[in-house]
């Protein structure tokens, strides 16, 4: 199979692009690096059936080019992170949307197979969980830019539906909730990378808010299976899809945690939102996902718990300091990334 990625030399979609060179496939990776990283895709950079494309969606004609040799199109590139969605607002909705439509109107013209990656933002200010694909989302008033990214990804999936009901593009929609693992970055805002970070330099670890906001947490692995299955699934097609695991903990208690695995003598801190993002910044205080549509579909459960997610980031951060001198790297115990994967969620 032929498949392109957009963002492909982001977070999640390099784990996807090396799971699918992992199995055969050729892939097409199209990313301007604005929140990607070369670094990302460099132990398969030069694979046979890897090709790199430094550009971004809105050059038209190569978007064009490389969705009409694909089979699958994954459309991964997106604003990410609280911090850049409220620093650069036009950036997030521009991207988001704009970047959205191109995609879908170039796939329309040969009905190209498209995976749109949504996320739990769209679900807004909700406080009933767990989130159901069918509920109403409650979004923030437009004066609040945290909103923006909500609302943006709100409209792809509008699109992508819109897409395949009108012009039976068929097309996918994966929410995905606080997806986690190596060669994630701490630099926009997430938050396991930027504690586990602090944790093992000594720093003070940051807690926003009074920690009692919960999150549910899935390791990149588990999130990029999932999209595979779904974007092959017949079945999926024109529908939206929550990708997350519904154990649900505490900012703090996840503090705690990392601290405890990392062996750090970090203190933690606690910085008011107004501080740490801007005056009257709005969260939302509980985030956890049905997945029942999913697993009745592909049979979906996390596979890897929240111990083995936190000791890949450590193990993952502490070759990372290592290599730049943060720490010496005879006090490193390093954590088998393989044996994290074989862990079962609880």
């Amino acid at each position: 199979m032929r498949v392109l990625i957009t963002g492909g030399a982001g977070f999640i979609g390099s784990h996807l692009a090396e799971r699918l060179l992992a199995r055969g496939d050729k892939v097409e990776v199209l990313d301007d690096l604005s929140t990607g990283s070369i670094e990302n895709i460099q132990e398969f950079k030069n694979h046979p059936n890897f090709s790199f494309h430094l550009d971004s969606i809105s050059n038209v004609r190569l978007a064009a080019e490389l969705i009409d040799i694909s089979d699958i199109v994954y459309h991964l590139a997106a604003a990410v992170g609280v911090r850049l969605i409220v620093e650069s607002p036009v950036k997030t909705i521009e991207t988001n949307i704009r970047g959205t439509d191109i995609v879908l109107s170039l796939a329309a013209k040969k009905r190209k197979r498209v995976l749109i990656t949504s996320t739990s933002e769209v679900y807004g200010k909700r406080d009933r969980v767990p989130f159901n694909e069918e509920d109403d989302l409650v979004m923030g008033p437009t004066s609040k830019g945290r909103w923006s990214y909500a609302c943006s990804k709100a409209i792809d999936e509008f699109l992508a539906i819109a897409y395949w009901k009108e012009k039976k593009v068929p097309t996918v929609i994966a929410r995905l909730f606080n997806t986690v693992g190596p060669r994630q970055t701490g630099r926009y805002g997430m938050v396991i990378p930027n504690f586990v970070q602090q944790a093992l330099t000594g720093d003070d670890i940051t807690i926003f808010g009074d920690g009692t906001q919960t999150r549910c947490f899935t390791h990149v692995s588990d999130a990029v299976g999932a999209l595979i299955a779904l974007a092959e699934h017949p079945r999926a097609v024109g529908e939206v899809y929550n990708i997350g695991s519904d154990h649900e903990l505490t900012i703090l208690e996840l503090a705690r945690r990392i601290k405890h695995l990392a062996e750090s003598e970090s203190k933690m801190v606690f910085v008011p939102y107004d501080q740490a993002y801007e005056e009257g910044f709005e969260d939302m205080m509980r985030r956890v996902p049905d997945i029942s549509k999913i697993h009745e579909l592909i049979g979906y459960e996390p596979k890897i718990d929240l111990d083995g997610i936190i000791r890949s980031v450590i193990a993952y951060n502490k070759q990372r300091l290592a290599g730049q001198g943060g720490i010496p790297a005879s006090s490193l115990v390093f954590e088998s990334y393989s044996s994290a994967r074989d862990q079962k969620g609880h």
